[in-house]
């Protein structure tokens, strides 16, 4: 048997640590921004341990309960073996989906559906199949900010249109569109409604944003997870209502919202586009197939009797009115009434809101409670557009909802009082 002299390991630990030293991450790794919604979690977390209780509202985690019929479907989930789906998904699933989109007025088929891991899959698989490195796509800015993730990981440039808190987020006119169109665009981007500001299209600016698409021969990706969640009269227009454009639509959606499964994982990108779908296919074919059991769960919820949406409907819009309520009344914040989606960006009196959101974490508590919110720096282009904003989503019932406005007021106090000295 061989020794090694401690020198020799020595050496050979040393060579090990130059060679690990040597190795660099990419460049995309590197430019990838952290996500607003998940970077203080690790400080949440620190808290928690310490016993402080946490409101949170920065994510849009419903604490709305599971449909019964989706929880029974896990109940009843009996298989020998827990195989691969189609890379597409399952048809029975496409199938029952066809019905869900037709009492919305969208007529299309079982093939034009693909089911994706999630949303989010969706979007990437978008911008893959349809974006080259270097090509361009416009989007109204604050966004959600995974399409800027993604755009860094796919090599592609957003080109934002800036929207204001001071007149809620409303869309800009056409021309500040325009004005972003270079040789290099290929793509429009909406979420209707908007998350992160709750913004609703009207019929005029989807026209607006239709004529634009045609004009310039763009694709238009098109996000519309929170169909269900609209509180005004105006109606919901679909990127698929829009005649002339329906080879250039790409539409993502999602189950986690509407039946509160957001743990399941279970999207959809829905194109008329056959070489488009082509495309997409081959990503899907790569990473095998959607989760099997979360397509079963999705399958079951597309059963949710309508009285369930209605009830949701309410609570929102109910959970909305008063948080908009509360927040308006402290002194110095500004939270315009989201027309849909159950966020809201917040104006917050303070030097920098990603400051203020890791220190309500690590430097304060009311009564051992705190609150944790998505800064909205993490939401704009260029970040320095929202450092006087937060993202927050109303998604927890009224009564915490009232606590939680309380210790924020609380913590404003604090840290002004603590910074003004």
């Amino acid at each position: 048997m061989m020794y090694l002299h401690s020198c020799d390991i020595f050496c050979t630990f040393a060579h090990q640590f130059l060679i690990y030293t040597a190795m660099k991450i990419s460049k995309r790794a590197q430019s990838m921004p952290q996500s607003p919604i998940r970077k203080l979690a690790k400080y949440a977390e620190a808290a928690h341990r310490n016993g402080i209780h946490i409101y949170s509202l920065n994510i849009g985690q419903p604490d709305i309960q599971t449909p019964d019929c989706a929880k029974d479907a896990i109940a009843a989930f009996q298989r020998d073996i827990l195989a691969y789906t189609p890379s597409q998904g399952v048809l029975s699933l496409r199938a029952k989906m066809v019905g869900y989109y037709a009492e919305y007025g969208i007529d299309i088929s079982p093939d034009e559906i693909i089911i994706t891991s999630g949303g989010s899959e969706a979007i990437m698989f978008a911008y893959m199949a349809c974006l080259n490195p270097g090509d361009e796509i416009i989007i109204t800015d604050p966004s959600y900010a995974n399409y800027m993730a993604f755009a860094i990981s796919c090599g592609a440039v957003i080109k934002p249109v800036k929207t204001n808190i001071e007149n809620g987020f409303k869309l800009p006119s056409v021309e500040e569109f325009e004005k972003q169109i270079t040789d290099k665009t290929r793509a429009i981007l909406i979420c209707n409604p908007n998350n992160p500001t709750g913004y609703l299209y009207t019929k005029q600016e989807m026209m607006q944003i239709r004529d634009l698409v045609k004009k310039y021969d763009l694709y238009l990706f098109s996000d519309e997870v929170y169909r269900e969640f609209i509180y005004t009269k105006r109606p919901y227009i679909s990127a698929f209502h829009l005649e002339g454009i329906e080879d250039r639509v790409i539409l993502i959606d999602s189950v986690s919202k509407r039946y509160s499964l957001c743990g399941v994982r279970i999207g959809a990108l829905i194109t008329k586009n056959k070489e488009v779908h082509q495309a997409v296919m081959k990503f899907c074919q790569a990473r095998l197939s959607p989760p099997l059991i979360g397509q079963v769960i999705a399958e079951s919820a597309l059963a949710t009797p309508h009285d369930y949406l209605e009830e949701v409907y309410d609570e929102y819009l109910s959970r909305r009115n008063f948080l908009i309520d509360q927040l308006n009344q402290i002194p110095g914040v500004f939270a315009p009434t989201p027309m849909g989606a159950f966020y809201v960006m917040v104006h917050l009196p303070v030097d920098d809101t990603e400051k203020f959101c890791q220190w309500c974490l690590t430097d304060f508590q009311y009564e051992g409670q705190t609150v944790i919110m998505a800064p909205g720096s993490g939401f704009y282009t260029n970040p320095e557009d929202g450092r006087h904003q937060v993202r927050m989503a109303y998604i927890l019932n009224k009564e915490d909802l009232s606590k939680a406005v309380l210790v924020l007021r609380k913590a404003l106090e604090a840290y002004n009082a603590q910074n003004n000295k």
